[in-house]
């Protein structure tokens, strides 16, 4: 199974209230590693883009569950 099916899957059974905490702390989480590769190089900067992209699926995933409740 990918990284990102395994991801999805796991955000489904997680309250709306813990994926708003998560979202925070992944958002400072690329704050720190963003600030980290200015000053130098990191080991792995793909792990920038992987927490990106971790950040959008969250707020995709809480989008579609709003929109849903509003319908």
């Amino acid at each position: 199974m990918s990284k990102k099916k395994e991801f999805v899957d796991s955000i489904k059974g997680v309250s709306v209230e813990d994926l708003k905490i998560q979202l925070e702390q992944s958002k400072q989480r690329l704050k720190k590693l963003e600030f980290a590769h200015a000053i130098s190089p990191l080991e792995n900067p793909m792990s920038i883009r992987a927490l990106r992209k971790d950040i959008a699926r969250i707020e995709t995933f809480l989008k579609q569950n709003s929109a849903a409740v509003k319908a």
